[in-house]
């Protein structure tokens, strides 16, 4: 006689594991422990074998017949059930392991490990995949995964008002995606597709000086300069070394070598920890034994105050370019010595745009992609150095000046 949901919900723990019997082959098997199994007998190929369906109450009686009819279907079309349930579990399993979170976690791990990049910038890749990405589509397998999944996540983004972050977030996927198709784990990058799907970044670029009469008088404006001698010896070394504004206020003593002439950090925007060198002309070796007998016994180049512990204010050298009459909006700032730097030693002195842009402290690609070290061409940046330090004097004197030819 078939169950009922009152009997096998009053059926009662025995001293030994018993059985009710439903019917086609389930029954509930309940335990000497109180549990309620429903199982399902069956043969196949000639071979009995038992399929569990679930436990009471969190499976019903219901449900358990329909979960027994399934596998009678399976049965009549010579597939064994029992084999059939360990196959879908074995793709979930797949499914979640090759899921585009757990792929993306792999790819971190992988990536930053290989390339040597710092802590810092792997938390912060992977705080905006969490933020960005794992949430709307984390879970999906990454195989299966179209472009208009992808896009749907970037626009999401878009409408924050955060294009840029958009912009690397799509980028970011893209690598994911072309680490999954190295592993086997998807056919392809979808991120290929979405070529254009975002506008571009408006990029603002910084307020920079970089016509040699403008120049000229920029340079004899700092040597005129009122204020503070500690921010007077930093606008002398803003252009001769052209670093970030927060690498050049927060240079040590430590980390000049009068000897070899060098200055050697850490680039605040490298995502490695490699040193980056800075060689020192004539003239920036002048500025520094000067500013050694003012705030050689602390640790920085540049002093707060007379407080040696601390390092000058992040706004002093813009104050003082406002203080010598130039706007920080569209005349000059701290960061425009670079701008000057890159534009002219290019166009002016006509050296090697790779050799700027290492200088620089960026990433210089090769033609086999990868990227030439912070140390390369130094012998060649040397000169460089020097020939950029000797123009600017010869532009501050008022002398006319021969563009030089890089060797």
């Amino acid at each position: 006689m078939p169950l009922n949901e009152l009997k096998v919900k009053n059926a009662k723990p025995r001293d030994k594991d018993y059985k009710l019997t439903d019917e086609r082959g389930m029954y509930l098997l309940v335990t000497k422990g109180g549990g309620k199994l429903w199982r399902f007998n069956y043969r196949f190929e000639n071979k009995r074998k038992t399929l569990a369906l679930g436990a009471y109450p969190d499976v019903s009686l219901s449900e358990a017949r329909i979960k027994r009819e399934d596998g009678r279907k399976l049965l009549a079309n010579t597939v064994d059930p029992g084999a059939h349930k360990k196959a879908v579990k074995s793709s979930r399993s797949d499914a979640l392991n090759n899921s585009f979170e757990v792929v993306a976690r792999e790819w971190v791990d992988y990536h930053f490990k290989k390339f040597k990049l710092t802590d810092g910038h792997k938390d912060k890749t992977l705080r905006r995949l969490e933020i960005h990405v794992f949430p709307f589509m984390g879970s999906d397998l990454i195989s299966e995964i179209n472009p208009p999944q992808v896009f749907a996540v970037l626009n999401r983004i878009e409408k924050l008002n955060v294009l840029e972050t958009a912009h690397r977030v799509k980028f970011c996927c893209g690598q994911v995606f072309r680490y999954a198709v190295l592993k086997g784990y998807a056919e392809r990058d979808v991120t290929a597709d979405l070529r254009g799907a975002l506008p571009p970044t408006n990029v603002k670029h910084m307020a920079a000086v970089i016509d040699p009469t403008s120049v000229a008088a920029l340079l004899r404006a700092i040597d005129g300069f009122k204020g503070g001698f500690t921010v007077q010896c930093a606008l002398k070394l803003a252009p001769l070394f052209f670093a970030r504004p927060g690498e050049l206020r927060r240079a040590k003593w430590k980390e000049i070598d009068f000897e070899k002439k060098e200055w050697r950090y850490i680039a605040s925007k490298s995502k490695s920890k490699e040193l980056h060198i800075v060689p020192l002309s004539m003239q920036a070796i002048e500025v520094l034994k000067e500013l050694q007998q003012f705030s050689g016994h602390g640790e920085w180049l540049f002093m707060g105050g007379r407080d040696p512990k601390k390092a000058m204010s992040e706004a002093a050298i813009n104050a003082a370019l406002q203080r010598m009459g130039y706007d920080t909006k569209t005349d000059i700032t701290g960061h425009g010595f670079r701008a000057m730097a890159r534009t002219m030693i290019e166009e002016r002195l006509k050296f090697n745009k790779d050799w700027i842009e290492l200088q620089l402290s960026h990433s210089v690609p090769d033609p086999l992609g990868g990227a030439y070290g912070r140390a390369q061409f130094l012998d060649d940046r040397r000169i460089m150095m020097q020939s950029w330090a000797d123009y600017l004097d010869e532009l501050k004197a008022g002398a006319q000046v021969i563009q030089l030819k890089a060797g």
